[in-house]
């Protein structure tokens, strides 16, 4: 736990205590163990991987702990070139777990993410905009297709991540694109389907589309 980026693999394959124990560190910084209270280092970020859930031996994520995450970024299969590609660098001889090795190397220090923290904080969001992103999520609320929809969490996670992607783009201030553009990856873990609508193989993805789609975006 007491690390800046910490990487739970298979988080879904962790008993419910153990993600307990994972959403006092998300939530409050903080590890708790025999009586005593520690501070987590800061940063303090978490990635974590998650098996699809119908895989056996797999726990469903609490929504307060899926909540805590700021993005869910869905992995795919890779094209037929980027498989043969990888397929050919274990043929000669590559070990996955040699970071070093395929030339991972770090980007950034703990300085370096406190400074970009500073930086998009003071990006501005005009009213409009604001307008935009609390209406965005007070419409997954009232969707028909939805039985739960963003909590006001995840309305305060939609602005900071508009506010970081500006950033990222170059720019000062945000406009509806960006708020467009982190919407998917940040609001559809936090919305739970209609079991008839999932069975019917409907995704948060396409009920997002059309909330997007159907929200007047401000000019």
């Amino acid at each position: 736990m007491f690390t800046n980026l910490l990487l739970a693999d298979e988080i879904n394959r962790t008993p419910p205590k153990t993600q307990a124990a994972l959403l006092e560190a998300m939530e409050e910084r903080q590890v708790t163990f025999d009586g005593r209270t520690l501070a987590l280092p800061d940063p303090f970020l978490v990635i974590a991987t998650q098996n699809p859930i119908e895989y056996e031996g797999t726990y469903p994520l609490p929504e307060a702990q899926l909540d805590r995450f700021l993005f869910k970024l869905l992995v795919r299969y890779p094209s037929e070139a980027e498989e043969l590609v990888m397929v050919g660098r274990h043929d000669a001889g590559m070990n996955p777990h040699d970071i070093r090795g395929a030339g991972v190397r770090a980007v950034a220090s703990a300085a370096d993410l406190a400074a970009g923290r500073a930086a998009i904080q003071r990006i501005r969001v005009e009213p409009a905009v604001q307008q935009y992103i609390v209406s965005l999520c007070r419409a997954t609320r009232e969707s028909p297709s939805l039985q739960l929809g963003v909590s006001p969490r995840g309305t305060t996670w939609l602005l900071h991540a508009a506010k970081a992607w500006a950033w990222l783009s170059g720019r000062d201030f945000v406009t509806p694109d960006e708020v467009k553009a982190v919407a998917k990856p940040c609001l559809r873990h936090r919305v739970i389907l209609r079991p008839e609508l999932e069975l019917d193989g409907t995704t948060a993805d396409v009920v997002l589309d059309g909330i997007l789609a159907t929200v007047p975006t401000p000019r």
